[in-house]
């Protein structure tokens, strides 16, 4: 099926604004089929799998049709869980941040009643939620079904699993008979079909079908992990492997955007190809990368498609994609022309059903990694570089350095102290630059403050000042009240000034503020480059301290 992007269907304005800020290109196989039809006011019962842009199929014509001058509800969503209610409300409301006037209100179980109450009083268009505070709501008549246009039953086949059957009876039945109705579901079991049939008028089928894809022979492995985890996570990988050419997928502009940028801050030479550049830019940036002046891509599916280089070693699926056939496409950009390659997916919350998806699809049994921590960063960088050692030996071209060496030996330092000192500076300043502690990776708990801030030796603090010696104290107008943690602190300075972070001593978080020490010599460099900076999206001011009082 030809692709369609979503420029170009007849939608408004303001939801294309909605869209476009989500990063959204081109519409899914399911999107494509039953968006076109929903906005014609039919029924429509759709099979697709979990992670294929089932919400944006049925949440666009639903802003569509939404009247923010009637302030009823018009578009009732019932969904089996909460955590999918939740999911579905923030979407849909993000499609349609530009469409003053409508709002969008989840309601669940394990939600204090009366915030829900309030918000439904104020007036909603659309409302999302479980089947059973839905009927809550009913009884209370603090959800009046008069008004509603469209009814959306999300994974019909995991409500009827979860014993919903009766309670989507009791809503349906509440309803107008002028309605339009869309059920999803995965599987389009006889139950289902008998069900919706009740309920629907003339409705159109959907069903996505693959298409047969070859998989390619790459060692495909994934990561389970926090999402604020992936930036960190993908840099370790990186650096662990060290591959020619990387490709990164995300799933919308704006992620590769700040992914990108993300990465050109961490050193890496690191590039985007999305939908939004011109074909000029594209072919530099394409260019560029083949040359190997960049070795990181960051692309959305539709910017890389066509992409041909076949020096690329690993590809990391950051994002999980949304159609398994888009999985299938993007690993194969590794492994080209006889080579090997790797592909990594990261998988974060929800995201283990689509992995379930893919595996299912691909016939294929993805491996389950352990997150690369600090210390395999470390083993990995000691093996390059006793590797690079044998490799000079062995060119025999040392007699320049064997000089300096000897004269070090005359002043009574044996040749084991000299190699050890020599690597000891090698590896203290190249080792871990640029990446960030992870609590739960590094350390299997969460760390005390204390373990995070630096040199834990209190000897050499100066009486007069209160401060370690060869450093300053600086202070930073943010604090705990904003969420800020030491490791926020660090990533900043270390960002903003490329300073390693050995120069960096303690870092003390209190309510409104925090203190840093750090090296005399980066005290300057460090507050002018991070006054009027923002940390945590809070504008800093960074100045030295008073000294400590006695």
């Amino acid at each position: 099926m030809e692709k369609i992007r979503f420029e170009d269907i007849d939608l408004s304005e303001d939801i294309k604004k909605g869209i476009d800020a989500m990063g959204f290109e081109e519409m899914s196989p399911i999107q494509a089929q039953a968006i076109p039809v929903l906005l014609d006011g039919r029924d429509v019962v759709g099979q697709a799998q979990t992670g294929t842009g089932k919400t944006a199929s049925f949440g666009i014509p639903i802003l569509e049709m939404a009247d923010p001058t009637e302030k009823s509800i018009q578009a009732l969503v019932l969904c089996p869980t909460r955590e999918l209610s939740i999911q579905v409300a923030e979407e849909i409301s993000n499609l349609g941040k530009y469409k003053k006037g409508v709002k969008v209100l989840p309601v669940y179980g394990g939600q204090p009643i009366d915030r829900q109450l309030r918000a439904l009083k104020a007036g909603v268009q659309i409302v999302i939620g479980t089947p059973g505070r839905v009927i809550d709501h009913i009884n209370r008549r603090t959800i009046k079904t008069d008004k509603i246009k469209m009814m959306v039953l999300d994974e019909a086949d995991e409500m009827f699993d979860m014993g919903f059957r009766d309670d989507i009876e009791l809503v349906m039945n509440t309803l107008p008979e002028e309605r339009q109705t869309t059920f999803f579901s995965a599987t389009m079991e006889h139950e289902i079909m008998a069900f919706a049939s009740r309920y629907q008028k003339d409705p159109e089928y959907i069903k996505v079908v693959h298409k047969e894809l070859t998989v390619p022979k790459v060692d495909q492995a994934y990561f389970e992990l926090k999402q604020n985890m992936k930036t960190e996570i993908l840099s370790r990988l990186i650096d662990m492997y060290n591959p020619r050419l990387t490709i990164v997928f995300c799933n919308t502009k704006k992620k590769v955007d700040e992914l990108t940028g993300e990465l050109q801050s961490r050193g890496y030479f690191a590039d985007s190809l999305h939908g939004d550049l011109k074909q000029s830019q594209r072919d530099t940036v394409m260019n560029k990368f083949r040359k190997g002046t960049i070795d990181i891509l960051v692309a959305t599916d539709v910017a890389a498609r066509g992409l041909d280089v076949d020096d690329i070693d690993l590809v990391i699926n950051y994002d999980m994609p949304q159609d398994e056939e888009y999985y299938v496409h993007r690993i194969g950009r590794t492994a080209r022309a006889g080579r090997e390659g790797k592909a990594f997916s990261f998988v974060a919350g929800r995201d283990i059903y689509k992995l379930k998806d893919v595996q299912k699809y691909t016939k294929t049994k993805i491996e389950r990694r352990d997150l690369p921590t600090l210390k395999d960063i470390e083993a990995r960088y000691t093996t390059i570089m006793l590797d690079k050692i044998k490799e000079e030996i062995d060119k025999k071209d040392l007699s320049k350095y064997e000089k300096i060496v000897d004269s070090l030996l005359h002043e009574d330092y044996t040749s084991l102290d000299i190699a050890a000192a020599l690597l000891k500076f090698y590896m203290t300043d190249n080792r871990l630059d640029g990446h960030e502690e992870l609590d739960m990776v590094d350390y299997g708990s969460k760390l005390k403050i204390k373990e995070i801030k630096g040199s834990k030796d209190k000897s050499n603090k100066s009486r007069s000042s209160g401060r370690t010696k060869g450093m300053t104290r600086l202070y930073v107008n943010i604090g705990s009240r904003k969420g800020v943690s030491p490791r926020h602190i660090l990533s900043a300075i270390i960002q903003e000034t490329n300073i390693n972070k050995k120069y960096i001593g303690d870092i003390d978080i209190y309510d409104k503020f925090t203190f840093v020490e750090v090296s005399h010599e980066y005290a300057n460099l460090i507050v002018d480059s991070l006054t009027n900076k923002r940390i945590k999206g809070t504008k800093v001011l960074v100045e030295e301290a008073n000294p400590r009082k006695k």
